[in-house]
């Protein structure tokens, strides 16, 4: 399960984020707004805890928007504003549930617990990125000329790369959340993958290149 974190207090989200690690949680997080709705417009996150007082834009805000764009992941929103209308205000704006500041470590992992097991607000699941869309329950990953299917595996490493999408993903982290920490898995076994995405994306006519990051890893980015 991926979730996206969005606090701007960085000793609690690095609280959070270290809790929910400890579940089996792979933890994605932004600091302010601004770089939040960035992240949560890849649209690959299976959940998403929300300050609702973030600088550059507010969680509130973050989320109406989010919601008008048709991105349908679960959101819980965390907020020191405990009023029925501040409730009310969230819920209303697409929040699917609502905890007030202070709260409970217990209740916090619970409730992503149920935040997670209830899925997408709507049946589309879909990841977009540059001229690509990416369908991680139909294994399909579409273009400006088209679609093509894709193994799970190739679909794991696209979900990788639509998150981190312009930044460089080390090979360490295909390993660890493509294969798995502990699998006996080849360094050519990653290179042949990455020769299989790079056919993938020339088949369905994008304009983004999965380039190398010699010793380092790979980037999905649009270049030139």
């Amino acid at each position: 399960m991926r979730l996206l974190l969005i606090e701007d207090d960085a000793q609690l989200s690095a609280l959070i984020r270290d809790q929910l690690q400890d579940r089996g949680y792979q933890v994605d997080m932004a600091g302010d707004g601004e770089e939040g709705l960035l992240l949560l417009q890849r649209g690959c996150y299976d959940g998403c805890i929300l300050d609702r007082m973030l600088p550059e834009l507010d969680g509130l805000s973050l989320l109406r928007a989010a919601r008008r764009q048709g991105i349908n992941t679960p959101v819980l929103m965390l907020t020191a504003l405990g009023r029925t209308q501040d409730l009310v205000d969230g819920l209303e704006g697409g929040a699917d549930d609502y905890l007030a500041k202070p709260f409970a470590m217990p209740e916090l992992l619970a409730r992503v617990a149920v935040l997670v097991r209830h899925g997408p607000r709507q049946a589309a699941h879909t990841c977009s990125v540059y001229d690509l869309t990416l369908d991680p329950d139909a294994l399909l990953l579409s273009g400006p000329n088209g679609s093509c299917s894709l193994t799970p595996r190739e679909r794991d490493m696209f979900l990788l790369l639509f998150q981190r999408a312009g930044e460089v993903v080390p090979r360490e982290l295909f390993f660890g959340n493509v294969w798995g920490v502990d699998a006996e898995v080849g360094e050519s076994s990653l290179d042949t993958y990455v020769y299989f995405l790079r056919r993938r994306l020339r088949s369905v006519g994008t304009s983004a290149r999965l380039t190398t990051r010699r010793g380092v890893g790979y980037c999905l980015e649009v270049t030139g």
